[in-house]
């Protein structure tokens, strides 16, 4: 059985399967989350096996709430499923909108809600390999210089979000 997701089509919120929304680039719920260690953000980099943006770097956690999720619920869930992380405290930080094509023909419309989540000092980060393929922590400000200069390094979705929503997520992180 494939989880469905909200979608909405035709002006209804609907659960649609995941690879049909992104095949018909249909708008739809989404939940990001940035696990912050001072300055630095944990990133992940996406595994070879995606069926989109295989091997660039995203933020910490980013995925679709199944229907009727929450999206804290969503954001927790997802931590723990791509990244091995429990017992943080997500805090919601705003909701976007964004439109990127990912390749294959395909393309993300998604409502993103926010989430920023601070670090403990006994966190433990063990990736799924099926989700990640890697994991770094990067200063937020060397991040964003990065994904300017080097942008085929990066999910269209995480440029997206630095360039255009940075100081709603980050605040003074991105100061000079």
């Amino acid at each position: 059985m494939t989880d469905l997701i909200p979608a909405w089509i035709d002006g209804a919120l609907r659960g649609v399967e995941k690879l049909e929304v992104h095949r018909r680039g249909f708008r739809h719920q989404a939940v990001s989350v940035f696990v912050m260690r001072g300055r630095e953000v944990l990133l992940q980099r996406r595994a070879l096996s995606k069926y989109h943006t295989p091997g660039l770097w995203a933020n910490s956690c980013c995925t679709h709430p199944l229907w009727n999720e929450a999206p804290r619920a969503c954001a927790l869930r997802r931590l723990r499923e791509e990244l091995g992380i429990d017992g943080l405290d997500p805090v919601p930080c705003g909701r976007v909108e964004y439109r990127a094509e990912v390749g294959g023909g395909m393309v993300e419309h998604e409502v993103v809600d926010l989430f920023l989540a601070a670090a403990t000092g006994g966190m433990t980060v063990v990736p799924n390999p099926a989700e990640v393929m890697d994991i770094a922590w990067v200063d937020l400000q060397a991040l964003a210089r990065d994904a300017e200069q080097r942008p085929e390094r990066y999910t269209p979705w995480l440029r997206i979000y630095l360039a255009e929503h940075g100081a709603r997520i980050f605040g003074d992180f991105l100061g000079a």
